[in-house]
Parts: structure tokens; C-alpha cells; sequence
């Protein structure tokens, strides 16, 4: 009886935590070359964005680039070449994704405390 109630309370959690994450929709399809160039003024003004941030500028001279051949760099980018970077631009993020770390571990430390109740354990905390 106590095992079923457990087994009950689990399938909930689960069921419950799968209609609350979110998921993303993917959708793929050909794309026309004349709608990739069109794209180009706004991917510029991304990487330019990314590039005048103070980390990214800082590392840049580290290197010893300066903003004039970073620039030039950037004219000589193809369309393909240009896109990808500003693709890869948009998924950084700085210092990582805290959202999704948090809510994983979330998600962790309550199916470690409903494994432990279902197997008749119980934490204590104490100082």
C-alpha cells in the first residue's frame, strides 16, 4: 500500500514535470539564397554589438588585433561565414545559462528526496 502511494506520487511528479518544462519548437526548411543576403545588416550590427562589448574588446587587444583589422576581418567574412558567427554569437551567454543550471538542479534535488522517502530514508540537517 505504501509502495503504491509512492509509486502514485512519482508518476504525478513526473507527469507534472514534463508539462512544465518548456520545450523549444525546432522547424526546419530550405532557405533562399536572396533571404540569406537580406539577413546581412542585421547579423553586422550583432557582431558588432558582440564585438564592442569591453571583454570581447579587452581579449581582441590582448591579441594583438586592433579595431581596425577586426573590422576589415569582418568585411572579408563570406555570407555562409558571417552567419554562423552571428549564429554562434546568439548562443552565448556570459557566465553561462543560470536559469537552466538552476532549474536542473532543482529538478535533481527533488528526485533525490523522493527516492530517498520511497526507500524509507530521511535526511536530518543540522548545524
Amino acid at each position: 500500500m505504501v509502495r503504491r502511494k509512492h509509486v502514485r506520487f512519482l508518476i504525478a511528479y513526473l507527469v507534472m514535470a514534463i508539462f512544465l518544462i518548456p520545450v523549444a519548437n525546432a522547424w526546419a526548411m530550405f532557405l533562399p539564397s536572396d533571404q540569406l543576403t537580406s539577413l546581412a545588416p542585421n547579423e553586422i550590427s550583432r557582431i558588432q554589438a558582440a564585438l564592442e562589448s569591453k571583454v570581447v574588446a579587452q581579449r581582441l587587444s590582448d591579441l594583438g588585433l586592433t579595431a581596425d583589422e577586426v573590422s576589415s576581418r569582418l568585411s572579408r567574412l563570406s555570407d555562409v561565414e558571417r552567419h554562423d558567427l552571428a549564429t554562434q554569437i546568439d548562443t552565448l551567454y556570459a557566465g553561462g545559462d543560470a536559469v537552466s543550471g538552476i532549474v536542473g538542479l532543482l529538478v535533481v534535488a527533488i528526485l533525490v528526496v523522493v527516492l530517498l522517502q520511497m526507500t524509507g530514508h530521511k535526511v536530518i540537517i543540522t548545524k
